[in-house]
């Protein structure tokens, strides 16, 4: 088998357990938290608190479903195609990551979108007043932070060139 095959096997396993565990979380918030009095971890700074939110990341644009699964089949598409036209190098692992954080985040949303209309929230920062946000939430936001940073600070833009020719479709093959 060769790297890239392997690469993908582990992407699409990670897939699996990350969505997963995003899922699960909020399966627990359901079943702990729904209807009930937010569970307070530290007093005034961090608690557990049940929220339906119909819009995007952090409460923004409520209830602009279509929207949001045009943004999310646009995402995943963005991302199989890196996957595609990367070159089968370790070098490359870190972007790998970060679109695997990306997609799992995108994905676990959407099956909250999908299968009840609504993405369950239930993480808040009382101490700054943060909107309430989830796993899927962490995820992305994780993902579009390391991907700014690999963007200008670790790969030269001849390294991303697989990006935006056919170049990078011959290296990856």
């Amino acid at each position: 088998m060769n790297q890239k095959a392997r690469q993908l096997i582990f992407f699409v396993a990670g897939l699996i357990v990350s969505i997963g565990f995003d899922q699960w979380t909020k399966a627990l918030a359901v079943a702990k938290l729904k209807g009930k009095e937010p569970f307070v971890l530290i007093d005034g700074v961090f608690e557990f608190y049940y929220s339906e939110n119909r819009g995007a990341a952090f409460g923004i644009m409520q209830g602009k479903q279509i929207l949001f699964f045009i943004i999310t089949a646009a995402v995943l598409l963005v991302v199989i195609l890196a996957l595609v036209r990367m070159p089968a190098s370790r070098r490359y692992l870190p972007l790998t990551a970060c679109l695997f954080l990306l997609a799992s985040g995108a994905v676990g949303n959407m099956i909250d979108r999908v299968s009840q209309g609504y993405v369950v929230d239930f993480l808040y920062f009382k101490l700054i007043d943060f909107p309430i946000f989830n796993v899927a939430d962490c995820y992305v936001v994780i993902a579009t932070f390391l991907l700014i940073i690999l963007a200008f600070f670790v790969y030269s833009e001849e390294e991303l060139s697989f990006l935006s020719s056919k170049k990078g479709r011959a290296d990856s093959v």
